[in-house]
């Protein structure tokens, strides 16, 4: 099995996503961590889906890139205008060191074993610039046993599960870490914020985290 094939799952979705979508509505979270940015600032929205935040953040007045592995996502950005899109992996950015001055990237980067997080950790720390955030999130791995609570899975690899749930993307790979197994991924940043947050449903703990690079 690839480690990294979710975007086949996100692409279906992107096709038939309806208007009133959740996946069309920016979060609060990343809204905050915006307030306190410099306008103009460039920002990768890396695993931008169908551009929920790489919209509001150009409405906003910065500089955004929109990149995604799922070319159906990039399409309704594109009908949208106004941002840059660029369909590529998240562990091969296709960008010059330094080019950013933020990164943000929701409910992505655990879509993998850890040497592709790890690979795409390196990839945002090298096209940030120093002193540059990141805002993000990883699955808990207080969420994994209310996964194994619903469906048959089995882990791969270290960390990282696969679930019998036809229809979801639990299917594909996905990585589950503990604080210390987060921090000890990345290396080069500095941890501003770190929170383990329970989303709408019942077990989907995440950890919502910011850092800034060093």
């Amino acid at each position: 099995m690839k480690p990294d094939t979710a975007d086949q799952h996100w692409n279906d979705q992107w096709q038939t996503i309806e208007e009133n979508s959740k996946w069309l509505v920016p979060e609060k979270d990343v809204q905050d961590w915006a307030a306190g940015l410099a306008k103009g600032a460039r920002i990768l929205d890396l695993g931008a889906g169908v551009g929920r935040h790489a919209l509001w953040l150009t409405a906003q007045g910065f500089d955004v890139v929109a990149l995604d592995a799922a070319p159906g996502g990039l399409a309704e950005i594109e009908k949208a205008g106004g941002v840059s899109t660029v369909l590529a992996r998240m562990d091969k950015l296709p960008f010059a060191d330094h080019a950013f001055d933020h990164v943000l990237s929701w409910n992505v980067i655990y879509h993998g074993d850890e040497d592709i997080l790890l690979r795409t950790i390196a990839e945002m720390r090298r096209v940030l610039k120093p002193g540059g955030s990141l805002m993000g999130t990883m699955l808990s791995k207080r969420r994994l046993p209310h996964e194994q609570a619903k469906y048959a899975g089995r882990e791969i690899s270290r960390n990282t599960w696969v679930f019998d749930a036809p229809g979801t993307d639990k299917m594909h790979p996905h990585y589950f870490c503990a604080a210390a197994e987060l921090m000890a991924l990345f290396s080069g940043f500095e941890c501003l914020k770190l929170e383990d947050r329970e989303h709408e449903k019942p077990g989907s703990f995440h950890w919502h985290l910011r850092m800034e690079r060093l």
